[in-house]
């Protein structure tokens, strides 16, 4: 087939620059939707998300908000109850945690037809309406944990929802539950009944939940159960009684209903006693958790019996075992892969009789076990063993014949043992290990060589070991550690200062996660990462790093990490901090913030332009939006949110902000969060930021090659108050705003109230600067051609000759014609 006539630099990137044009539009699919004054809004994936979290607000601001909205946030306020909310909202999930809501009426939830997730959990509610979710025909998930509604006795059912899956009601002072309690649910899959004095569970109560899969029934100080407790639970799998008083039940009897249970965790319940062969009905459990109960006398092999065949996890750990484990103890167990007597009391020589016939034993948990040595013999039948807790033992020294055997061992803890010299022969054999964990030994100084032959080694911890020098290179000898990609010193009193050098061996120049957490650390020198720049997690929380002078120059290091996607700078003594220190870090996607002394200035609000516009992904900024683990049921409801000192005299406030203030009662609080700030401030959009972010939709210019004096594509691009566009995760009201600069992007979305006139001005000031930088990208091409054509005889090429002319380019990137065809 004959080639097609080919296209010359000119075409095709004005090909190219058609196209992106056209993904412009493609982006404005998302539009920006209507956002409360008080409130933060973003989307979340593509879910329109209303943050109005921690705002001291007391009523939901219905005023501007969209119907659309997917996620209203409300936890952390001053909500005692709310009007009906307006018709044909498509609200999904309601998050109302910490207020001082005090009852549950169906007009609070009035027309919800869309609602799917509710917590209510941390407010004052004493009273539920059972009609409360009528509405709500979709409805799979309620929280209401943490709220007084025990204190008024309920005796129908408590709720009438046939769609209702999960129902949390932890601490809740419930004292008793009626037989028709749940009577309205009977769809329910998963029961949170925790932290409620219930003293004991009468017959009858849960008999209405024959589906139920998931009970937990923790720390309900009960002391007995009926003998039909759980008689209609034939399908619950998981059941949880950790944290009572059970020492008086009947367990044969209770558990003999649940045949298909596979998880039963009796945690610190004062079990004394088991008889045995009790779980002759319960085959199918596989995790079985008698941890924390004084069973002093348990006689492990008659315990278990002959049925438990499946049982994969066993848990004994500080159960008080007097006496050595006989030799049969785990004979019936033999396909054991995981077990924990960490906290007994154990005899060295008995205990590696008892282990003998756990061949596939793949987990083994000795923490705390009192053992000053162990015989070689301990671990040689273990061929499939891959994890061993040896720590918090006075083993004083770690020898070489005790661990030889475990050549198929991956994770080893050695924690804490008071090991204060460790041979290099020590793990000559482990060559498969992954992981290993020296933390909290005296482990002033490393043995030349120690980790020589750990050539798979992926994790090193060695926190709190007492290290003034991150790693002295002859303890890896002359190797390179392809496999490591952890290292984790937290906790070490390290002494640098700018002049240390790099702070690691070249030797670990494949390391992806670095913890340096509360290291003491004041300074980083610029040359710290110079032999590890492949760090993708650096982890720097607790330290005492302060911000620069010249906040724009500050933390040299950076500029050596190209790779790092998590930066972690929490707790430490940050007041301000510019972007463009970020400005090598092109892969970052988590930075973290929380904890520090900021100020509220114009440093804040550029970060938030920087991530918001530059990066497009307001999220890089951790603490800013809501993240998946917030939309998770029975997650935290305070998350850790950035904030700023504001000070009323000093700190920028615009003057639409101040005017939206007169006659009110302005507060001004010693702190303010950043995305209330940044709504607040009268900072000025960052022109370097504004052209950069023009480019980079058009060209893929990278951030640091736009020089700070160089000419913004836009500065001449200005629109008055009337043409104030919209930008995702600031608010839009339905106020006008002061005069600023507008900032080009891709998703231009029409703001609520603005003119057709408008948004069409907007758009031919938007399609005009493209065009204009798509013949910027033309000719900066076409030059580049006639570069070529004048090298050809040195052997530059169109590579070569793209890199000549990439200063003309004012940043424009080798390769990102080849960019621009990815996308």
């Amino acid at each position: 087939m004959a080639p097609g006539p080919s296209r010359g630099p000119r075409g095709s990137l004005w090909l190219w620059a058609a196209l992106a044009l056209a993904l412009s539009g493609c982006l404005a699919s998302l539009p920006e939707l209507e956002c409360p004054e008080e409130c933060e809004c973003h989307y979340f994936r593509i879910n329109w998300v209303t943050d109005c979290s921690e705002g001291n607000l007391t009523d939901i601001p219905n005023d501007n908000m969209s119907l659309s909205v997917y996620i209203l946030n409300m936890n952390g306020n001053n909500v005692t109850t709310w009007p009906t909310f307006p018709a044909d909202m498509k609200l999904r999930r309601l998050q109302a945690a910490d207020n001082h809501v005090q009852r549950v009426t169906k007009d609070m939830f009035q027309g919800l037809g869309y609602l799917i997730d509710v917590d209510l959990s941390g407010n004052s509610i004493t009273a539920v309406d059972p009609e409360s979710f009528k509405d709500s025909p979709g409805l799979l998930t309620v929280e209401l944990q943490n709220n007084p509604i025990g204190l008024e006795p309920v005796d129908g059912p408590f709720l009438h929802s046939q769609t209702l899956l999960y129902l949390d009601l932890s601490d809740c002072n419930f004292t008793r539950l009626s037989t028709q309690f749940f009577s309205g649910i009977s769809a329910l899959n998963r029961l949170d009944l925790s932290g409620n004095p219930l003293a004991e569970l009468r017959p009858a109560v849960l008999d209405p939940l024959a589906s139920l899969e998931h009970l937990k029934l923790n720390r309900c100080n009960l002391t007995s159960l009926s003998e039909r407790a759980f008689s209609k639970q034939e399908h619950l799998k998981t059941l949880e009684l950790a944290g009572n008083r059970l020492t008086d039940v009947d367990w044969v009897a209770v558990l003999q209903p649940l045949v298909r249970l596979e998880h039963l965790d009796l945690r610190a319940s004062r079990v004394t006693y088991l008889p045995e062969d009790v779980f002759a009905n319960n085959i199918w459990i596989r995790s079985l958790i008698l941890a924390e109960n004084e069973l002093r006398d348990l006689d492990v092999a008659t315990t278990l019996g002959h049925n438990l065949r499946h049982l994969d996890h066993l848990d004994l750990s500080n159960c008080h075992l007097r006496g050595p484990l006989s030799e049969d103890a785990f004979a019936n167990a033999t396909r054991l892969r995981s077990l924990l007597l960490s906290g007994n009391r154990l005899s060295a020589s008995d205990l590696a009789v008892a282990l003998a016939p756990l061949s596939k034993l793949q987990r083994l948990s000795l923490r705390n076990c009192s053992l000053h040595r162990l015989p070689d013999n301990t671990f040689h039948r273990f061929s499939e063993l891959q994890e061993l807790d040896l720590s918090n033992n006075p083993l004083q020294d770690a020898f070489t014949s005790l661990l030889s055997p475990l050549e198929t061992l991956e994770r080893l803890d050695m924690g804490y043992s008071n090991l204060g010299y460790i041979s290099r022969t020590t793990f000559s054999k482990m060559t498969a290990l992954k992981t290993l964990v020296l933390s909290g030994n005296p482990l002033n100084t490393l043995e030349s060589g120690l980790f020589q032959n750990l050539t798979h080694l992926e994790t090193l911890e060695l926190n709190n070991c007492g290290l003034v020098r991150a790693i002295n290179p002859v303890v890896f000898d002359n190797a390179t550690y392809s496999d490591l990609r952890e290292l984790r010193l937290a906790g070490n009193p390290l002494k640098v200062t700018a002049d240390s050098g790099p702070l690691l061996p070249s030797q670990l120049c494949k390391v992806r996660v670095l913890d340096l957490s509360n290291c003491n650390l004041t300074v980083l020198p610029a040359d710290a990462f110079n032999t590890t720049q492949n760090i993708t997690r650096l982890l720097l929380g607790g330290n005492r790093i302060s911000s620069p002078v010249a906040s724009d120059r500050g933390l040299p290091f950076l500029e050596h990490l190209p790779n790092v996607e998590l930066l972690d700078l929490t707790y430490n003594n940050l007041s301000r901090l510019s972007p463009a220190v970020f400005r090598k870090n092109h892969q970052l996607t988590t930075l973290k913030l929380v904890g520090n002394p900021w100020q509220c200035d114009c440093s804040i609000a550029e970060l938030w332009e920087w991530a918001l516009n530059w990066r497009g992904d307001l999220g890089l900024l951790a603490g800013s939006t809501i993240t998946p683990e917030d939309t998770v049921a029975g997650a935290a409801k305070r998350r850790r949110t950035l904030a700023c000192s504001f000070h009323p005299k000093t700190s920028p406030l615009s003057e639409f902000s101040r005017s939206w203030k007169r006659g009110r009662e302005f507060t001004h609080t010693v702190n303010r969060t950043w995305a209330k700030y940044v709504r607040e401030s009268g900072c000025e959009p960052s022109k370097t930021l504004v052209s950069a972010r023009f480019a980079r939709d058009v060209a893929a210019v990278d951030l640091d090659d736009v020089e700070a004096d160089a000419v913004p594509l836009l500065e001449d691009v200005e629109v008055g108050a009337d043409n104030e566009q919209p930008s995702a995760g600031r608010r839009r009201g339905a106020r006008a705003a002061p005069q600023e600069p507008v900032v080009a992007r891709p998703s231009a979305a029409r703001a609520p109230g603005a003119s057709v006139g408008t948004v069409a001005a907007v758009g031919v000031v938007a399609l005009v600067a493209l065009i204009v930088a798509a013949g910027a990208i033309a000719s900066v091409a076409s030059r580049a051609a006639a570069r070529q054509k004048q090298d050809a005889a040195g052997g530059l090429g169109l590579h070569g000759a793209g890199a000549a002319v990439a200063a003309d380019a004012h940043g424009l990137e080798v390769g990102s014609l080849e960019k621009m065809k990815h996308l």
